[in-house]
């Protein structure tokens, strides 16, 4: 079932920097939120439903599995999206590879790609990611987003591309507090702190495909992130797949990741053959930063192994010599089942 869900009120998915005393005193809100945290709120929302006690482990196991077997669940998100009449209009991170051709506009063009010399480059990939000659010279970024449509008309007719701004969508809000001590209920010297908020617009949520759970209500009302905030669900269509993938892949393609990915190599895995069938090449890269996540494991009592992720946005070309297939709708080697390594592949055409 494809699922959207409404803020009641403002939502906290705090980064994976450090909010310890001495070390920083500013939680900063990632929005989307991982899918980890998403299959967190669903797997705990599941036990709800089924009407199974938070004390009761082997239940719990059997039921929803734990933080690292998730049994039956899979998911496909989270997305930024709108709620429409006839479903949700999905919004994604503007391409690492985009230069902003009018800043007003916010319009968007990708970038062209040349041979790399190996002159002034610290890449070993066979092509350069270059300025098209229409974009005037300008630091701007294109910090916005786009709906699927206009990333369709981005990604497999590379044409110019009308972004939304953020604002449009949601707004981050900063809020001083203090901690409190938990048995005198006042407040902690030197504990003072803040925390960003996200409160999205009208109609603004997430949308998410959840598999694997039945008897999961068409609508009702669930807790997620920092704090535990309300959020509405709601059973709505499926969105269209504008992005439809050939069982053999072009010649040369590109992929576009929808969500962050996490690979063993860092920024891509040792071998692209676990996700392709077929001789595979990397040849450019567009990729915005990194993401560093971790999290507390509740059952263990101890912090979760830290993770660095590609982050959604991001942009790789591929060529193929003969045939080649996806073996997998989702690339990522951690959390594929549960949302990570989200993708989009198009034909890499020569502009």
């Amino acid at each position: 079932m494809y699922i959207f869900l409404q803020p009641e009120d403002v939502l906290l998915f705090r980064d994976g920097r450090p909010f310890n005393q001495g070390e920083d005193h500013h939680a900063r809100s990632v929005f989307p939120p991982l899918p980890s945290v998403m299959q967190g709120a669903i797997r705990s929302h599941y036990l709800v439903i089924q009407g199974i006690p938070l004390d009761d482990k082997k239940r719990i196991i059997e039921t929803v599995g734990t933080a690292e077997d998730y049994k039956a669940l899979r998911l496909r998100g989270p997305f930024l999206s709108k709620r429409q009449s006839e479903g949700v209009t999905r919004y994604f991170p503007t391409p690492a590879d985009a230069f902003v051709l009018k800043k007003e506009a916010g319009i968007i063009l990708p970038a062209t790609l040349q041979p790399n010399s190996g002159m002034n480059s610290h890449t070993h990939l066979p092509y350069l990611l270059c300025k098209p000659q229409r974009v005037p010279r300008t630091k701007d970024k294109p910090d916005a987003w786009l709906s699927e449509a206009q990333l369709k008309n981005y990604l497999v007719d590379g044409t110019e591309a009308q972004t939304t701004p953020e604002n449009v969508l949601f707004v981050r809000e900063t809020r001083l507090g203090i901690q409190l001590d938990h048995w005198s209920r006042t407040s902690k010297d030197e504990m003072l702190y803040q925390a960003e908020f996200i409160r999205p617009m009208d109609e603004i949520g997430l949308s998410l495909e959840v598999k694997g759970y039945p008897n999961w209500p068409s609508s009702g009302l669930m807790r997620i992130g920092g704090e535990g905030h309300g959020v509405y669900f709601l059973e709505v269509g499926a969105p269209k797949d504008v992005f439809p993938c050939p069982k053999t892949l072009w010649m040369r393609f590109k992929v576009y990741f929808a969500t962050p990915a996490y690979f063993n190599a860092g920024w891509q895995p040792h071998d692209w053959g676990e996700f392709f069938e077929g001789n595979v090449t990397l040849q450019a890269a567009a990729i915005s930063g990194s993401l560093v996540a971790s999290g507390f494991d509740y059952a263990r009592k101890q912090e979760k192994p830290a993770r660095r992720y590609v982050p959604a946005g991001s942009v790789y070309y591929f060529s193929c010599k003969g045939q080649a297939r996806l073996k997998t709708d989702a690339i990522s080697q951690y959390g594929a089942e549960i949302g990570f390594g989200q993708i989009f592949v198009t034909e890499w055409k020569e502009r």
